[in-house]
């Protein structure tokens, strides 16, 4: 195996970086958006230098290469090969979901979601003309459970047309089980209810855990629903703009094809094409490379904390690179906390009140940067929390 150095401190500020502009004081240090600080696989990077050096960047053309490549990944990953004909290039997962919710929905529909959960499903649902209908999951022993007795009353609502399913899910840091993703899914055909699984994350696994694919399971759940997968997470591609949508169901591909083509949302570029392949093909081992460089960060995290800030527990991180911690503690708003992270400690982080109201008293810290970095986050994060 390659020896990857995780550890490089790679300056990212100036770089027109969402991550490291949005707040530009020098001295802010930004743990928030799903975004690494890590260069990505070298392969990807050697395929990207290879598109420069041809000097010609058109319209392109998506290769049966690069289908090929997916169903191969996801074979060998996963277990599980989706088929050629029910893979949707797109820009992103966001402008998928987009898509998606046009094609199904209709203003005025019910649109289930578990909350505390990724904040673009509500801007989609929102966007859609649709209505969230949130069902809290469950934080008991520092963990989250799903109540699937709410689950069910939730989805037995004749207005629910459709499910988001984060799996993994984000915020929580839950890697859903086959028997959970089972249950999720008898409840949602007995109501009638679409799945539209968001497993943007799904590479990002900590060990002893395992990612399954939602429709993989039955070609009952294939067919009644459609996933989204992207390696923008896992290989640091989201600028990208490169992700895919999986629709077994003919007639659901063609309305969701139709949803992408009236909204003119455009085609992927030839760097996207050549990332994800390059990516798909030959990343593996630094994908393993990188997730146990992950783990032993999360594994800091929790250490630090049951030490240095007992009051301030993190859930445990079965999957995703996004802890989250509880701060209910601190006896004040999530955003109140973030400002005085802000503030105080020069820490941009997420407060979980914008995850929807279960996440109110809970912050997201990203920790997929070099530990240097992640040590001087945590060093931040206990100075405002101890004032």
């Amino acid at each position: 195996m390659m020896n990857y150095d995780f550890d490089e401190l790679i300056p990212r500020r100036g770089t027109h970086s969402v991550k490291w502009d949005e707040q530009p004081a020098p001295d802010i240090l930004p743990m928030w958006v799903a975004d690494m600080d890590f260069r990505t696989a070298p392969a990807v990077i050697e395929a990207l230098r290879r598109r420069v050096e041809h000097g010609i960047f058109g319209y392109a053309k998506v290769p049966e290469s690069y289908y090929a490549a997916i169903t191969r990944w996801f074979s060998r990953r996963h277990g599980w090969a989706p088929e050629r004909e029910w893979i949707h290039p797109v820009t992103g997962v966001i402008p998928a979901l987009a898509a998606i919710l046009r094609a199904l929905t209709r203003p005025g529909d019910k649109v289930l979601v578990q909350t505390p959960v990724y904040n673009h499903f509500f801007i989609s649902v929102a966007n859609s003309g649709c209505e969230a209908a949130e069902c809290e999951l469950v934080c008991r022993d520092n963990t989250y459970t799903i109540d699937f007795e709410a689950l069910e009353h939730t989805a037995a609502d004749p207005d629910v047309k459709l499910m988001l399913l984060c799996n993994p899910h984000n915020p929580a840091g839950r890697v859903w089980t086959p028997e959970e993703l089972r249950r999720i899914g008898e409840i949602c055909l007995r109501n009638d209810v679409f799945i539209v699984a968001d497993e943007i994350h799904c590479e990002l696994i900590m060990p002893g855990f395992r990612y399954t694919p939602f429709a993989s399971l039955s070609e009952e759940f294939a067919r009644h629903s459609v996933t989204c997968t992207s390696p923008s997470k896992a290989f640091n591609l989201a600028g990208l703009q490169v992700a895919n949508i999986f629709a077994a169901d003919g007639s659901i591909r063609a309305r969701i094809e139709e949803a992408l083509g009236r909204n003119e949302t455009g085609e992927i570029s030839p760097f996207a094409i050549d990332a994800l392949t390059a990516a798909y093909n030959e990343g593996a081992e630094w994908l393993d490379a990188l997730n146990a460089y992950l783990h032993e960060n999360y594994l800091f995290l929790r250490d630090y904390l049951t030490r240095e800030l007992p009051r301030y527990p993190v859930l445990p991180l079965e999957g995703t690179y996004l802890a989250w911690i509880d701060c209910r503690a601190a006896g004040m708003t999530s955003e109140a906390l973030a400002d005085r992270l802000l503030t105080e400690g020069r820490l941009f982080i997420n407060p979980g009140a914008i995850y929807g109201p279960a996440g109110e008293g809970f912050i997201r810290l990203n920790i997929a940067c070099p530990r240097t970095l992640l040590i001087d986050g945590l060093e931040r994060l206990k100075k405002a929390l101890t004032l």
